[in-house]
């Protein structure tokens, strides 16, 4: 007899299936579970779609399939989950004809974007990680652009939180890195992104909408109102005066120096992570698209409403106050920036190296210096980055582990004052003032951790500081690099071995690739996302040249002393990745 058509293959006859109950058949990539069961022929994928044990090793009663690992149950006719952790089991379409059950052999759906999106909204909105990952998997599989998994991603995570989070921070910074990944990071990023949103978002209360003033006052008026109000926590107020200036369509460089204007009313605000939060707020919507600012660029206001500033610390008001310093010399700007030579200005590495000083009060003569030299606020942003990112390249070992956050924080927010300087430019003059005033808090943050370095450790590749010992061929190097994040304690031998890569003039795009999957295969928390992609970011501006080589050593010395991890949530990509691909994750004939 032959099949209905080419896509089915006979099962066998419907007599020998109402008689065992069910059979297994090989399908084209996967083995198919056929059922018959009151009367009905159903055929399953054969993997339980949580962990993918043989379901016909299962039971069926009063219609629910029931997989004997972990006892989720599923609707037998639809393959639909009682249990939402376990994800749905792709069914088959079934034919009988003449007393033989034909069987549809592959797992398709008339519209494969359209299902993996839905089925990421699922495991967005109840924070199924398995599912996410499946479902990124899906669409990567259909072909579905990033740009439009990070932008589903982000907005769920801006609907359903009040306020941005650390979530989707954590998507900004892997969804800038995915031009620099391999195909098979590229899933990992998208995977942990999405997961980092979902748990987010679990359990918490949703935004409200708010609506924009009436009118359309100007972008100076704009400013005023938002820096007042997040000066006195008005969040509602500043919240609607932010979608007043987004509605009135004002260039995104002029939002930005609005915001930064309104963060830097407070010094240095929740050790750095507020005015990171809202640069990653515009580098979101520069991947998700702008038309989206109404829903993302307010998310940052609440934070920067309620978050507490530097000048609240003690050790920002003794025994120097460093905040009346940054008053001071705020002051001083509109003339210092009046007199700002307009021309090329270089002198970036001995900046960043004067900004490591030990008196506060001579780093802030060497910026004025170096503004009348004719250093833009981008150019002081780059120098500050770089001497943030020395700090944790010579991060002394015998500091307590903890420590290491307190060079973390100057580093990720110096990274994004940069990137808010730069995005911000020549807007305005009267802008670039209080622009500015997050270089001056950034300085002395930086001023702060000066006993971090006390002992220095020496940066490998600098000096005559021996590297022989260790390979040259490239693979190797990157191959013993990941071999050192998965031991503990390995923070110099992770330093020295970035170093010997760039040092020989090997490719730099393969190390930040390999320094990604080292991150990317860990339980990586909050803080590594963000010295990644900093890192990353601040070594593209400087390029392989010695200040480039001393960020990535900085990056793999703070990732070694985080690593290695339980690594859980990669076991759990892994086991969506093979179960998407067709393979059986158990094969043991006898196993029960």
């Amino acid at each position: 007899m032959q099949a209905p058509n080419t896509e089915f293959s006979r099962a066998g006859s419907l007599e020998e299936l109402r008689a065992k109950g069910r059979i297994v058949m090989h399908g084209h990539h996967r083995p198919i579970l056929v059922i018959y069961d009151r009367g009905r022929v159903v055929a399953l994928d054969n993997r339980c779609p949580h962990m993918g044990f043989p379901l016909d090793r299962g039971s069926v009663e009063d219609g629910i399939l029931t997989c004997h690992w972990h006892h989720a149950r599923f609707a037998l006719e639809s393959g639909c989950a009682f249990d939402l952790w376990a994800d749905d089991v792709p069914v088959c379409p079934v034919e009988v004809r003449g007393g033989e059950v034909w069987v549809k052999t592959e797992f398709t759906h008339a519209d494969p974007a359209h299902h993996w999106e839905q089925r990421l909204a699922d495991g967005l909105a109840h924070d199924l990680s398995l599912v996410i990952a499946k479902a990124v998997q899906g669409q990567l599989a259909a072909e579905v652009p990033r740009a439009d998994i990070v932008r589903q991603v982000a907005l769920f995570g801006a609907r359903n939180r009040d306020g941005w989070g650390v979530g989707l921070t954590i998507l900004t910074a892997l969804a800038n890195l995915l031009p620099v990944l391999p195909e098979e990071e590229v899933y990992l990023a998208l995977f942990h992104g999405g997961r980092h949103v979902a748990a987010d978002c679990d359990g918490a209360v949703p935004r409200r909408e708010r609506a924009a003033l009436g009118g359309r006052p100007d972008a100076a008026v704009l400013k005023r109102w938002l820096g007042r109000w997040i000066a006195v926590r008005h969040r509602e107020a500043a919240e609607r005066t932010m979608l007043t200036a987004i509605t009135a369509e004002l260039a995104p460089p002029v939002l930005a120096d609005l915001l930064l204007a309104a963060e830097t009313e407070r010094a240095f605000a929740d050790s750095g992570h507020s005015l990171d939060f809202t640069n990653k707020a515009f580098e979101c919507l520069d991947l998700i698209g702008w038309e989206h600012a109404t829903a993302v660029l307010p998310t940052v206001v609440g934070q920067m409403a309620e978050a507490r500033g530097a000048e609240e610390s003690t050790t920002w008001r003794q025994p120097i106050d460093l905040v009346a310093l940054c008053d001071e010399i705020a002051g001083q700007l509109p003339d210092l920036l009046a007199a700002h030579r307009a021309e090329s200005w270089s002198d970036h590495v001995t900046l960043a190296r004067e900004l490591l000083g030990d008196d506060p009060v001579e780093i802030m003569d060497t910026l004025k210096a170096a503004i009348r030299a004719g250093a833009s606020p981008a150019d002081l942003g780059q120098s500050l980055a770089y001497g943030a990112a020395l700090r944790v390249a010579r991060f002394g070992n015998t500091n307590e582990h903890a420590d290491w956050e307190a060079a973390h924080h100057v580093f990720t927010y110096a990274s994004a004052v940069h990137q808010l300087l730069k995005r911000i430019g020549t807007t305005s003059p009267n802008g670039r003032v209080t622009a500015v005033r997050s270089i001056l808090h950034g300085a002395m943050a930086l001023y702060l951790t000066r006993y971090l370095n006390v002992q220095p450790t020496r940066i490998p590749g600098d000096g005559d500081e021996p590297l022989d010992d260790l390979p040259t061929d490239e693979e190797t190097i990157r191959a013993a690099l990941l071999d050192a994040f998965n031991r503990q304690q390995q923070v110099d031998e992770a330093a020295r071995l970035v170093a010997r890569h760039l040092t020989l003039g090997h490719s730099s795009e393969a190390l930040i690739a390999t320094l990604a999957r080292a991150v990317l295969r860990e339980d990586a928390g909050f803080h590594a996302y963000q010295m990644l992609e900093a890192g990353v970011r601040q070594f593209m501006v400087w390029g392989d040249t010695d200040a480039g080589r001393h960020i990535l050593v900085a990056v793999a010395r703070y990732l070694a002393a985080h690593s290695p991890t339980q690594r859980a949530a990669l076991q759990t990509a892994d086991i969506a990745r093979r179960l998407m691909r067709g393979g059986e994750l158990h094969q043991e004939a006898g196993a029960s």
